[in-house]
This record gives C-alpha cells, structure tokens and sequence, in this order.
C-alpha cells in the first residue's frame, strides 16, 4: 500500500506519449500556430523576391519530412490527451462531458491555462460523481452498530490502518478546532500528517486532508478505485447474510485510511463521526484518546443521558494509551477515569496541571498562556477567537506532549503552530462592511461558547441568521442566543432535515418576543435583511455592527460559498 499517483499523474514533471512533459510540450503545437519562414516573407527582400526563390528538391523533402513528423506528433499528443480526459474516473457516470474537453474542430488548440482547467473541471465532476454515490448509502445512525464490516474492508486492503500511528478525538463540541492545533503541532515537529475529520464545507476532499492540505482530486480517485471492489464485496457479504451494506460513513473512513497509508503519513489526528464505541473510525490503536467537553447532542443514537452519551465517547481509550480529557460534569469525569483505568491508561485532565491561565484579545485571534503537565506556555499567539478555543489549544497541546512522550515542546514550535492554525467555519469573517461572520455552532453546549465570543469580538448591534435541522434542540439552542443577538433572521437550509424555516420563526418567536424574528426563505436575501437590521441603529456608533450566520454547519458552509470564500486546505 505504498504511494500510489492519481489517474491522471501528479503533477508537471509526468510525462506524454513522447517521452516530453505536458506542461513543456514545445513543438508539435507550437510551431504548427506559424508557418515555415515567415519571418523571411516579412524581412527586408519583400515578398515578391521571396516567391521568385525556388527551394531545391532535397530542401522540399526535408520541409515534407519535417511537416508529417510534426503533425504525427500532434495527432499523438491529442490521442494521449482524449484517452485521459475519456477516462471513466473522470467522465465519470455521464462520458458526455468528455466532448466539451476533447472536442477536435481542426483548430489550434486553447492555451495550456485552459486546458488545465478543463481538466479540473472534469475532475471535480469524477469526484462529485464518486460522491453523489457514497451518498446513496445509509447515513451511519442509520446501520446497526458494528465495527465488522469495516474491519472486514480494512483487512481486504492489508490493514492500512495500522501503517501509521494515531490520535482519537471524541466530544460534543470542538473536535474539528482541537483536531486543527494537533495537526499544527505535530506538523511543526517535523511529522507528516493525515487529518480526517466530518462533515466537511465546500468538497468532501476536505474530510481527508495530508500536510495540512485537502487531499488531491487525482489521489481521491485513485483511493476510491482501490477501495470500491473491497466495498462491493464487504456489501455482498454483509446483504447475504442479511445485514446492511456498509454505510456512508465507514465507506469514507476506509478510503481515508487507506489514502493516509498510501501517502504515506507518519500519524494521523481522527475525529469520530458520532460517539466513539461503535463509530465506524473506532478501529485504530490510538496512542492518545482526547476527550473534549461531554454534552448533550444526538441523544436519539447515543442515549438519552450525558452519563449514556459519556459511556458512547470513553469507548475510544485504549489499553496502554495516554487520554487527555477537557473539563467534564462530575459524572462524566467519573467514568472517563474508570475507562482509563480499566484500559490501564494515563490520564491527564483539565485542572491544576492543565488549564488555560490567561488570555487577551488580539487582533485576528488572541495571547494565551497555557500550562500544561510539561510547562508553562507564555504569550503564545493563536489565530482562533474565543475562550472556548483557547481551551481547546490546551488541551490539544498536552494531546501532542502525550503523543512525544510527555516531555515539552520548544516555544517556537507552539508560536509558530498556533499563530498560523486556521478553523474555518468557526467564528470566520467572510466579508466586511457590514462585517458577516459564520460559526458551526449547532447545540446549545456550542451556542454558550459562541455566543461569549461574540460579546468579547462583536460588541456592537448583532443580528443573527439562523437555519436548524428538526432533530436539534432549536428551542435551547435560541435560547443561549437570545441575550447575544438584537434581532434573528431564519431561513430555509436544502436539506430533508431541516426545519422549515415558518416553523423555526415560531420556536423563536417564542424566545425572541415580538419584533425580533423575521423570515427570508432565501439565505442571501436572509443576509441582506440581516445587515439592514444591524446597520439600522445607530446608538452605538463606536461599535461596528455584524451578522453572523449559524445553527448548522450547512448553512455555515452556503453562507461561505455565498460569500466567494474558497473550500478549505485548497480544496
């Protein structure tokens, strides 16, 4: 399962059909856009003295000779393109679309930039496609809980996931955020990385990301060819003997080790899909289990108590491994401490030897100093807002001290993590005057971190907008809002599960009060409405008003699109 290279290659430095890269095929199509010895027709002689010159026949021959090796190569060079281009990996289910790139009118060819993204184009359509049929399978809280069918997958593939060494993230809110300042951590240790992590904004690259970066289109595909017939037969095996084929998730979670192994990647950072005993990532012997804060969410698939849902996310620990565990209810940190030591693991938890010690706001993000089991961090500048996030950088750092052995991190290795650490999605700026804002948050757990935030960067006129699925505590989730925003916005999310958006405004109305909640069906008419609302009062002139656009991380992500941001890690 070494490296493997995309379908199409990776790069410039492959090579055509004649031995020439395809980013540096001078030649075949560069000299046949002039014709032979035209600056001499042009030159000081005139053109009638041109024409009176009779070349001779060994001249005619060699001219003849050069003309149909030329167009020889040129009608290999188009036959090398069209059969990559005509690719079932990136025609994808509809080969029509190969005629948009491939089509021969007998013309020069387009510029080199546009055949490039041509090819990006018909890439993207073969990924989508690859997606659009992960999709037809059963979302995970759909499928009974196993972990069969993905060892079943993983072992067809020779076991990829234990080509590399592992953390595992569970918790309610701030998996993605913690996942992030790991990953920037080991990164900085010199360490190449896999990061896999749900659900994902722009393109479902983004959910397997190696060095910091979306994994490539080229490779996504590559991992998907090698992946589909194990999925096929594992489907086949589990249909006849009356189970389920495997679903959305644990397809993604296959493909993503497999694609981490075939990097390859020295330690890959895991967020679980939902829970952690039976969640379809749980197949990994993770060094370090990191247990974020346990609240309240999916209560439907995980148990109706935070001590069920608890007992869900301990699953993760394993026998001999290092957990790092945020601050808990008292319930909940009883039994993350009787998981450690029934797997004879080492704890370290959020308290005297783990905490945030102090932090100040700063332009882009904030100073922290954390202490940690190992030291004490002073003035380490992070690029993400709020308390919550400072918290989560304390806890992801003793992750990574645990993941080395415990011992310290140089300060400049932390500076340098943090300060550059990104988590889009999360209390982002996508656009000014009037500043708009989008954040995840989508429970009230992640509503209470939020909304402090946005007292602390946003303490002008704030006008939220606000789209929710029907199976989340929308009445809570307002609720933990109201004090924050002077007005609501609600709109539609295309989605089945979402709330209809007349609905949501009579939950809300009900927290709000009259006044204070409007509807706009249409998200950039909802963001129009909602700008509008904050820039319409003008007794705090010294404070900018905002928008900010939450409740699910759909919305977050159309509100990006909406707003020209790009996908995440270059997807």
């Amino acid at each position: 399962m070494q490296g493997q290279g995309g379908p199409l290659g990776n790069g410039p430095d492959d090579k055509g059909p004649d031995g020439r890269g395809f980013d540096g095929r001078e030649g075949a199509r560069g000299e046949m856009r002039g014709f032979p010895g035209e600056g001499e027709l042009q030159g000081g002689e005139g053109m009638g003295s041109a024409l009176k010159r009779e070349p001779d026949e060994q001249t005619r021959d060699e001219e003849a000779a050069r003309l149909a090796r030329e167009a020889a190569e040129d009608e290999e060079f188009d036959a090398a393109v069209k059969a990559i281009v005509s690719s079932g990996l990136v025609a994808g289910p509809d080969p029509s679309v190969v005629a948009d790139v491939v089509a021969d009118d007998s013309k020069p060819g387009p510029p080199p930039d546009a055949v490039a993204e041509a090819e990006r184009i018909a890439l993207d359509g073969a990924v989508d496609a690859v997606y659009r049929s992960i999709l037809t399978r059963a979302p995970e809280h759909k499928v009974q809980p196993s972990l069969e069918r993905v060892r079943k997958a993983l072992a067809m593939l020779g076991n990829p996931e234990r080509a590399f060494r592992s953390i595992h993230i569970t918790g309610t809110n701030g998996k993605t955020s913690t996942a992030r300042m790991i990953e920037a951590l080991l990164r900085e240790r010199g360490l190449r990385t896999g990061r896999f992590t749900s659900p994902h904004l722009t393109s479902v690259r983004e959910r397997m990301a190696i060095d910091g970066a979306a994994i490539s289109r080229e490779d996504f595909l590559a991992v998907w060819e090698e992946v589909n017939p194990v999925v096929e037969l594992v489907d086949r095996e589990s249909t006849a003997a009356g189970g389920p084929r495997m679903s959305f998730f644990e397809v993604f979670t296959v493909m993503a080790y497999a694609a981490f192994a075939n990097a390859p990647v020295d330690v890959a950072v895991v967020e679980v899909g939902m829970g952690g005993l039976w969640d379809a990532t749980n197949v990994i012997e993770a060094d370090v289990a990191v247990i974020l804060p346990v609240a309240m969410d999916h209560e439907r698939w995980l148990g109706h108590t935070i001590e069920e849902i608890a007992r869900e996310k301990v699953g993760i620990v394993k026998p001999g491994s290092f957990v790092v565990s945020a601050e808990q209810e008292d319930s909940v940190a009883q039994i993350v401490m009787d998981a450690t030591r029934e797997a004879k693991a080492r704890l370290v938890a959020e308290g005297p030897s783990l905490h945030l010690v102090s932090r100040e706001t700063a332009v882009g993000g904030q100073l922290v100093t954390l202490q940690t089991p190992a030291a004490r961090y002073e003035d380490v500048p992070l690029a993400l807002k709020g308390e919550h996030q400072a918290r989560n950088a304390a806890i992801a750092l003793a992750a990574a001290e645990a993941f080395f052995g415990g011992g310290a991190f140089a300060a400049d290795v932390v500076e340098h993590a943090f300060m550059s650490v990104s988590s889009p999605g999360r209390l982002e700026i996508v656009r000014s005057s009037p500043t708009v804002v989008v954040d995840a948050a989508h429970n009230p757990h992640g509503a209470q971190a939020t909304a402090d935030a946005l007292r602390e960067y946003f303490p002008g006129r704030l006008v939220g907008v606000v789209g929710m699925m029907a199976d989340k505590d929308v009445e809570g989730f307002l609720g933990v809002l109201e004090p924050v925003l002077d007005a609501v916005v609600v709109t539609d999310i295309a989605s089945d599960r979402a709330m209809d958006a007349d609905e949501l405004a009579d939950i809300a109305g009900g927290v709000f009060g009259d006044g204070r909640v409007f509807v706009e069906r249409n998200l950039a008419e909802a963001i129009d409405r909602a700008a509008g609302l904050a820039e319409s009062d003008d007794g705090a002139p010294m404070a900018s008003p905002a928008v900010v656009v939450l409740g699910s991380i759909q919305l977050v992500a159309a509100a990006r699109t909406l707003m020209g941001k790009p996908g995440a890690d270059g997807a």
